[in-house]
């Protein structure tokens, strides 16, 4: 019956097709374009590895929130879901972790790892919707060069951190995690 509910009424936006898509697919919904996107390179996996590590270790011994990693969906609004590398919850988040599924709101720190094919979609697609909903620090790394570039949101607004090689110097957290 679940299947004739489909054909009688199919999907008419973005995220409706997001969210018809198979648990584990690489997908996200950017101002409402589906964008699919392959699995990640082994340089990639490597340095999410590392920083969540060391992220885990210092958030959990603080208890600061909850640091999670690709793929969980992260539903930002009602026409942007992303899949994050690494995203920060503080414990003061208003956001939801939704049962069986990603969190709802908006992370306060995020880390994406850059790819050949997604370096625009994150350095200018991605980041402007971060800062329009809010995301207090966001980090894009580039895996090839090693170079980090972080942004702090000062007045809705981001504000560039420096550039700094092999390293995430995270002025929410206090704290460097190296990689």
């Amino acid at each position: 019956m679940k299947n004739i509910s489909r054909i009688l009424s199919p999907p008419r936006t973005a995220m409706e097709v997001f969210n018809l898509l198979p648990e584990g697919t690489l997908s996200e919904v950017v101002d409402n374009i589906l964008y699919m996107s392959p699995a990640a390179s082994h340089e990639h996996q490597r340095i999410s590895r590392i920083l969540l590590t060391q992220m885990h270790i210092f958030i959990e011994k603080k208890k600061l929130g909850e640091v999670f990693n690709a793929p969980l969906d992260v539903l930002l609004d009602k026409e942007n879901a992303f899949q994050p590398d690494i995203i920060f919850i503080s414990k003061e988040n208003k956001g939801k972790l939704i049962p069986g599924g990603g969190f709802e709101g908006v992370p306060d720190l995020v880390i994406e790892i850059l790819s050949s094919f997604n370096k625009n979609h994150d350095l200018v697609k991605k980041k402007k919707v971060y800062e329009q909903v809010g995301v207090k620090e966001y980090w894009v790394i580039d895996p090839v060069t090693r170079k980090a570039r972080g942004f702090t949101l000062d007045n809705n607004a981001f504000q560039s951190l420096s550039v700094i090689i092999g390293k995430v110097k995270s002025n929410l957290l206090r704290k460097t995690f190296n990689f």
